[in-house]
């Protein structure tokens, strides 16, 4: 048997505090401090307890050169099962696809830690607000005391430049137009026409560029790290006419929708949990996953320590004119990134270190009341007196 080093490891040396009677009895603090070691691979779900021993072996064993077991310790046979160590046999084949498949993918090893271990699964973000008495503005005042002043004043002593106000056009009152919706009409189903158009300006490909047979670029009306356009749309549809709700994806180059397998649970379900328990979305007619293909996106930034963050813009590109097309044709729509990434990845079957769900955006018609408040200060979408 062979084996080598995963491709990624971060080790912690984590202190932990627990209470202590024999230490407060003799006069002390009253507390224990015990010290591990943890091996946090990406490539794993679960951060690993390792001795002392097995950290110095796993510091010596090549990531990239296979050795024979035999010349290991014995240490070596836990590493194998823990997935630290790859092995070549068939035993240990899947620790071994997502160690190659995080190899495949030119991860910068910190951007690859922070991505595994950010993803939620089974969160209720709604429910854990209320628990904590944070749903409001209000709320968070009262518990954080107050934030960071929304403006940030640099006096160099010289006066300020006053520049002129311009007079508002189509666009700027579009823009002012844009709120996030909280409030969606269920029981009005979105035209199919509408739900095409949305798509279309959003997420097609307006051109196809080649350079060869195997190399081409996307132009999209969204900008996009390098041209690669590396976000992918996964809808969830619940609510459009001549359409059967249940999960796509959608074909930029087509513009067409490849149906998924439908969920064992009924779709409304499904989205709550997506959506980490946030009902205010959950009803909206469309809800669009916005999902980054790393083996894309990377291919041009291999192991580069900006190339996450490009992807992260490009989901607020596409969100923004998510938010103007919706706004242009009279719709509702909202974006957020607090989302179970774990459980949107088994409903579409994703591999997280390959293609894996950044933000969930949505759009529909909105309903007829405010019953979830929104922040539209300016009074364009709820009138004040309402």
């Amino acid at each position: 048997m062979r084996v080598r080093r995963c491709s990624l490891l971060f080790l912690e040396p984590r202190e932990e505090v627990a209470f202590s009677l024999d230490s407060l009895c003799q006069g002390g603090a009253g507390l224990q401090r015990s010290q591990r070691w943890l091996a946090i691979a990406p490539h794993l779900e679960e951060d690993m307890e390792v001795t002392v021993a097995e950290r110095e072996l796993l510091g010596m064993v090549s990531p990239s050169e296979w050795v024979q077991r035999d010349t290991l310790s014995l240490d070596a046979d836990r590493l194998v099962a823990l997935g630290l160590l790859v092995s070549d046999q068939p035993e240990q084949a899947a620790n071994r696809e997502r160690d190659e498949s995080l190899r495949a993918a030119h991860w910068w090893p910190a951007a690859a830690l922070m991505h595994r271990r950010s993803r939620w699964q089974g969160i209720d973000s709604a429910a854990a607000m209320e628990r904590n008495g944070t749903v409001t503005a209000a709320d968070l005042r009262h518990k954080l005391g107050p934030p960071p002043p929304p403006v940030l004043v640099r006096n160099s002593g010289s006066p300020r430049l006053e520049l002129s106000r311009e007079p508002q056009d189509e666009f700027d009152a579009l823009l002012s137009r844009r709120t996030t919706c909280r409030n969606f009409n269920s029981a009005r189903a979105l035209p199919r026409v509408l739900f095409s158009r949305m798509l279309q300006r959003v997420f097609a490909a307006q051109a196809l560029v080649k350079i060869e047979e195997d190399t081409a670029f996307l132009k999209r009306t969204s900008p996009s790290s390098g041209c690669l356009h590396s976000i992918g749309a996964y809808l969830l549809v619940q609510h459009v006419e001549d359409m059967a709700p249940g999960l796509y994806h959608y074909h930029p180059l087509d513009h067409a929708l490849e149906p998924m397998q439908g969920p064992p649970q009924p779709l409304a379900e499904l989205a709550t949990r997506l959506l980490a328990g946030q009902y205010w979305f959950a009803n909206a007619h469309v809800l669009v996953m916005l999902a980054a293909r790393y083996t894309r996106g990377f291919w041009k930034y291999r192991q580069h320590a900006k190339a996450y963050r490009a992807v992260l813009l490009d989901i607020g590109h596409l969100s923004q004119t998510l938010y103007l097309s919706a706004t242009d044709l009279g719709l509702g729509a909202f974006v957020t990134s607090a989302v179970n990434e774990i459980d949107i990845e088994q409903a579409l079957g994703l591999d997280p270190l390959a293609e894996g769900p950044l933000a969930v955006c949505g759009f529909g018609w909105r309903g007829p009341r405010m019953e979830t408040s929104e922040f539209d200060p300016l009074g364009r979408v709820w009138p004040r007196n309402a």
